[in-house]
């Protein structure tokens, strides 16, 4: 085996040549080098790992230079200096089986293990002899610095002397025929006394050797001696090897060729007749029946659990929620490993999540372990950190592996952990342990929906279950839950897929339902909810409490700053006591700082609801929501009267101190409204009848940030239940400022009838008030509607009193949007006067700084150029317009000038970029659900398509525009009447 040595750790670190011959590096730092690299054989090991093996934890400046020189001096060193080659982010040292001296050890090690066992005497001598014959020194020799591996020693160090201790055992045993060779060994035994003065087993072994060499009264001196010494410092008597050993030497004082021989093992037991033998573990529970789908994690723990090296033993941890199937996947990844651990495979249930059982402690899980592996009671040590090391010593020079299912914590792992490189420990738990050093990790989610179609089939016999089933949906894709279902269509062939669909519909039901003989998700989830409840620590009683809170909301998601004014708690406490949820599997991280539960745990969650009402939680929920929407607004509203029109109608609350803090920027306003958005919906959606004014608080502190969005689908959700809302509570602005907003979502949707009712509803209300400056707005959104309706004189009308209202406020900002709106107004008639108009806009905007207003005056300017057949210049401001809009987000302006660019483009005949702005509008305003724009550009899409001779996929886009504003109330008149015609079969199309 020598001969195919190339690499040594068993002794100072070395390099073998061709003749087989150890070449120990010289320098320190060549030495930490390969040492680094040799603990982990053919796996990458990164530059920052390899700089802190050299330097430690202050690496000079140089050191990344530095590490490439060593390397290449290294390589210089190797049989094939291509073995040592740079794979990002580090290096990787090629070593194939037989060629590190440690591997080697290793597997000498588990032969005479194996031999021994089997009392094999001369293949144990062997084996001994050939494992003990690669050390030329303690391992590691050599190394300056403290990261060679220190359990990588300490565990050959154990190794080495259980391999003496059964080479010793073969040499006792064979005593008869080799008589004259025990001499020999007794200095090499008193040796290794002196050197473990408290080490039984060689005491034990030089007592039998000068016993049978005629030594008696030395062989009871080195007994007295060991006596002496573990009662004095230890406190107790010496073991049943030892005693056995000694009752020997008393009973046989004749010479050793005319007595029995008496040996005794490594285990304490005499050898007259062959030692009770632990089999061969098996442990493993059968592998689960029609196991399904998982390929990919279960290809890569078989390949993490079989590609160590000379390091640490591999630890995966599969985590994951009650029923999502970590035990199925272990047992089966288990069963088929069997082979590549051939001394035998541990399972330990440490019933971490077990209804109704007590987690099993570490000490209780150790004395399974070792009574399993042959350690009888009365010998295996009361003390945990001594079981723990015994465990160790048994598995050291084996090749098993450990199972510890259902794990509750690190601390219950920890002890139970390998030592022997052969080893390979797999552990589930509902938490991902992440205080488990080293452990690789992985979370399990939920089946796909292919997958678990097919373990419904499989398990229930109903081949004819459709793929997309309800079922599927209902089960939460758990395969406990699937299974429970199987179970039950399995068990009643009257009872069919669609009818156990209805009963699981019913989601406070849902849980009953998921019951079937011993399986239960709800019990399941018992198991972490009450440990929550019970525990001593001040986070799992938070985290018990949070859950009973979103069970009493029930929204999408969560964050820890709305938790923490649901629970009354710190923002810091309420984060804790999520991430203990998602410690428990209870909640799901689903983005940083965001949870949601699964939907099971969601039922769950409502069946152990706090017992407050749950409009009670509503209403603080919405308090919150409103508070922290009054602050984003002051981030994401300009500054002007419009902003401050909305935020002095009258709040139904004053915002908590903690919620006056504000946004430190517009984009973390706008990020905290995305976050935020589907539960506002979800809240809002549940309070259509509150009365206390806070949904339409909330409603207009969002719209800001709704309209420059274009989230044009939840505005008009929100901004319809804020009316109805506000007709109950009675006030008057607070009603007139809903139906504002709701006529703005109306307008920005293109149904302009339905936007100039609302808006005349609340312009009525603005009169009866008094507030001149909401008066003033409401008669600039009449002009600007009626003015889209083909009303031009009443429209004319209006934006005239609104200009006189702006100018007697002195409110540049409003006297801008008016000339903006009688520009439209007169693009009609005389498009040069328009033009006019929005330069008027324009110089206020520059003026006061305004990017709205500059935006849309180059905009508005653009769409009269083209009135007036002027492309080019229209291309100018539309492109200006757009880059304005960088500075200040609004979909409504920054739709319109797209579709601006569009035509101008494609009426300067530049198609091909007319397109791409054409795919990019209708991509947009889809994703906004913005139905008038769609309806817009894909009328424009058409007009391109037709102008490329596609006359057929124009039609299509036509349809389609002209079946999108049909639906809209006087969207567009013009293009609808075009669309009409086009649709008809007119030929010339003239793209208004």
């Amino acid at each position: 085996m020598a001969g195919e040595l190339r690499f040594g750790l068993l002794g100072v670190p070395a390099v073998y040549d061709a003749a087989g011959e150890p070449r120990p590096l010289r320098g320190p730092k060549a030495r930490a080098l390969l040492t680094a690299l040799l603990l982990a054989p053919g796996r990458v090991v990164s530059a920052d790992a390899l700089t802190q093996a050299l330097w430690g934890d202050v690496p000079p400046a140089s050191a990344r230079a530095s590490l490439q020189n060593h390397v290449t001096r290294l390589r210089r060193l190797l049989d094939d200096p291509a073995r040592l080659h740079a794979v990002p982010p580090g290096y990787r040292l090629r070593v194939a089986d037989g060629e590190l001296d440690v591997r080697v050890f290793e597997r000498h090690a588990a032969a005479a293990r194996a031999a021994h066992a089997a009392r094999d005497w001369d293949t144990v001598e062997a084996e001994a002899a050939a494992a003990l014959g690669l050390w030329r020194g303690a391992p590691l020799s050599g190394l300056s610095t403290t990261t060679a591996g220190d359990a990588l020693v300490q565990r050959l160090e154990e190794a080495r002397l259980l391999v003496l201790e059964w080479r010793y055992d073969a040499a006792l045993e064979r005593a008869p025929e080799r008589e004259a060779e025990l001499s020999s060994l007794v200095p090499e035994l008193a040796s290794l006394v002196t050197e473990h003065p408290l080490r039984e087993a060689f005491h034990r072994q030089l007592m039998l050797l000068l016993h049978r060499t005629g030594r008696q009264a030395e062989a009871l001196a080195v007994h007295r001696a060991l006596r002496r010494r573990l009662v004095e410092e230890l406190g107790v008597e010496p073991g049943d090897g030892v005693r056995a050993a000694h009752r020997e030497i008393l009973s046989s004082p004749g010479t050793p060729a005319a007595r029995p021989v008496r040996a005794v093992l490594a285990g304490g037991r005499p050898t007259t007749s062959p030692p009770r033998r632990a089999p061969r573990p098996a442990q493993l529970p059968p592998a689960p029946s029609h196991f399904t789908g998982r390929e990919d994690t279960a290809r890569e723990l078989r390949e993490r659990l079989t590609g160590g090296g000379a390091g640490a033993p591999p630890v995966v941890v599969l985590s994951g929620m009650a029923g999502v199937g970590k035990s199925a996947l272990a047992l089966h990844v288990a069963h088929g490993l069997r082979e590549r651990f051939p001394d035998g495979q541990l399972y330990v249930n440490l019933h971490g999540a077990t209804p109704g059982v007590a987690p099993l402690t570490p000490g209780q899980a150790l004395a399974a372990l070792l009574r399993d592996l042959g350690a009888e009671a009365r010998h295996a040590p009361d003390d945990p950190d001594a079981a723990a090391a015994l465990l160790r010593s048994l598995l050291a020079p084996t090749r098993t592996l450990l199972v510890l299912d259902g794990a509750a914590s690190a601390a219950q792992v920890r002890p139970l952990l390998p030592g022997g490189a052969g080893c390979g420990t797999l552990v589930t738990s509902r938490s991902p342990l992440t205080a488990l050093d080293g452990a690789a990790r992985f979370p399990l989610p939920p089946l796909s929906a292919e997958d678990s179609t097919a373990l419904l089939r499989a398990a229930s016999g109903r081949a004819d279950l459709g793929a997309g089933h309800p079922l599927v949906r209902l089960t939460g894709r758990l395969p406990l839950a699937l299974r429970i279902v199987a179970a039950r269509l399995a068990a009643r062939s009257a009872l069919t897929p669609d009818a156990l669909a209805g009963l699981l519909t019913d989601c406070e039901g849902r849980l009953r339902h998921l019951e079937y003989d011993d399986l239960s998700v709800r019990r399941s989830l018992d198991v972490a909810l009450e440990a929550l409840r019970t525990s001593d620590r001040d986070s799992d009683r938070d985290a018990a409490r949070a859950l009973g809170v979103i069970g009493a909301l029930d929204l999408p998601a969560y964050g820890a700053p709305l938790l923490a004014r649901l629970l009354g708690l710190a923002r810091w406490r309420a984060q804790a006591a999520l991430d203990r949820l998602v410690d428990v599997a209870l909640l799901e991280e689903t983005a940083y700082g965001r949870y949601a539960p699964h939907d099971l745990v969601r039922d769950f969650a409502r069946a152990h609801r706090e017992p407050r009402p749950a409009d009670a939680f509503g209403a603080t929920a919405l308090r919150w929501y409103g508070d922290t929407a009054r602050a984003a607004l002051l981030a994401i509203a300009p500054q002007g009267r419009d902003r401050e029109d909305r935020l002095a109608v009258p709040a139904p609350t004053a915002p908590e101190p903690e919620d006056l803090e504000g946004f430190g920027s517009l984009d973390a306003a706008f990020a905290w409204a995305d976050e935020e958005l589907d539960n506002v919906v979800a809240l809002a959606e549940r309070h259509t009848g509150d009365t206390s004014g806070l949904v339409p608080a909330l409603v207009r502190n969002l719209f800001p940030y709704l309209q420059r969005r274009g989230r044009l689908a939840e505005l008009g959700t929100l901004a319809a239940i804020a009316v109805d809302t506000a007709r109950l509570h009675g006030d008057p602005a607070v009603t007139a400022q809903a139906l504002t907003d709701l006529a703005g979502h109306r307008f920005m949707t293109g149904r302009a009838g339905e936007a100039l009712a609302l808006n005349d509803e609340a312009l009525a209300l603005w009169h009866g008030i008094g507030r001149a400056s909401c008066v003033r707005r409401g008669l600039n959104h009449r002009g600007l509607l009626l003015d889209g309706l083909g009303r031009r004189a009443e429209a004319v009308d209006a934006l005239t009193r609104a200009l006189e209202l702006a100018r007697s406020l002195d409110d540049p900002l409003s006297e801008a949007i008016t000339f903006s709106h009688l520009g439209n107004l007169y693009e009609h008639s005389d498009a040069r006067l328009a033009i006019v108009h929005h330069e008027r806009s324009l110089a206020i905007g520059e003026r006061i700084g305004h990017a709205v207003v500059r935006q849309s005056a180059h905009c508005n300017i653009g769409y009269a150029h083209l009135a007036l057949g002027e492309p080019a210049a229209a291309l100018g401001h539309f492109e200006v317009s757009l880059r304005v809009h960088g500075e200040y987000e609004d979909w409504h302006g920054e739709s319109h000038t797209r579709l601006g660019l569009v035509r101008a483009l494609r009426a300067l005949g530049r198609t091909v970029e007319a397109a791409r702005a054409c795919a990019l509008l209708l991509e947009r305003a889809a994703h906004r659900g913005d139905t008038h724009m769609t309806g817009l550009a894909r009328h424009q899409h058409g007009l391109l398509l037709h102008a490329q001779g596609h006359p057929q996929q124009a039609q299509e886009q036509w349809r389609s525009a002209l079946t999108a504003l049909e639906s809209l109330d006087g969207a567009s008149p013009k293009v609808v009447t075009e669309l009409r015609e086009l649709t008809g079969g007119a030929s010339s199309p003239s793209g208004a």
